[in-house]
């Protein structure tokens, strides 16, 4: 969604500049006229395709808007979590509580200096970030079994889900040279 964004206010700027360098342009040269004369204003009035290829247009470029807007007012993260109950009914159980209960049991890990977490997905079938800031001397492979064998499982089976597949990002810790003396 951030490259659409970039991509469609990039294109959306240029084609704004360039409106206005061409209108500035225009002013300048003949400053007494307007920029757009009565026969320039009414030539495709005529046209019985006209009409209906602009309407077409400002439709497509209204709901493109529309859609664009719509997508940057979305919920990145997930709000709640539905806990199938043995009864066929669901619990929701809070998104940030999932995502602080798996932070706490990330970080409680060896090896692991920092953990954040973000839920995302749908409701009854959420997906994990997880981004992990590793301790310079910890074991990135037995890091990673280990937050797979026990953090993940341990919140997909509290949390009554039938899975709960992650994305994990690993990371050194930035630290200062060590010096021998």
């Amino acid at each position: 969604m951030r490259i659409a964004n970039r991509l469609l206010l990039g294109v959306l700027g240029a084609a704004l500049m360039g409106a206005g360098a061409v209108t500035l342009l225009a002013g300048r040269r003949a400053p007494d006229t307007v920029l757009l004369t009565r026969a320039d204003r009414v030539r495709w009035r005529d046209e019985g395709w006209w009409w209906p290829v602009v309407i077409a247009t400002l439709s497509v470029l209204a709901l493109l808007a529309l859609w664009w807007a719509l997508a940057q007012l979305r919920r990145r993260r997930l709000n709640d979590v539905l806990v199938p109950l043995d009864d066929g009914t669901g619990a929701r159980l809070r998104g940030h509580a999932l995502e602080t209960a798996l932070r706490a049991d990330a970080e409680s890990l060896s090896g692991v200096a920092h953990a954040h977490v973000h839920l995302h997905g749908r409701r009854a079938a959420p997906k994990a970030s997880v981004a992990l800031v590793l301790d310079p001397r910890a074991e990135p492979a037995a890091t990673l079994r280990r937050l797979e064998t026990q953090t993940l499982t341990q919140a997909r089976t509290s949390a009554g889900l039938p899975d709960l597949p992650a994305e994990v990002r690993l990371r050194g810790e930035h630290h200062g040279v060590e010096r021998a003396r």
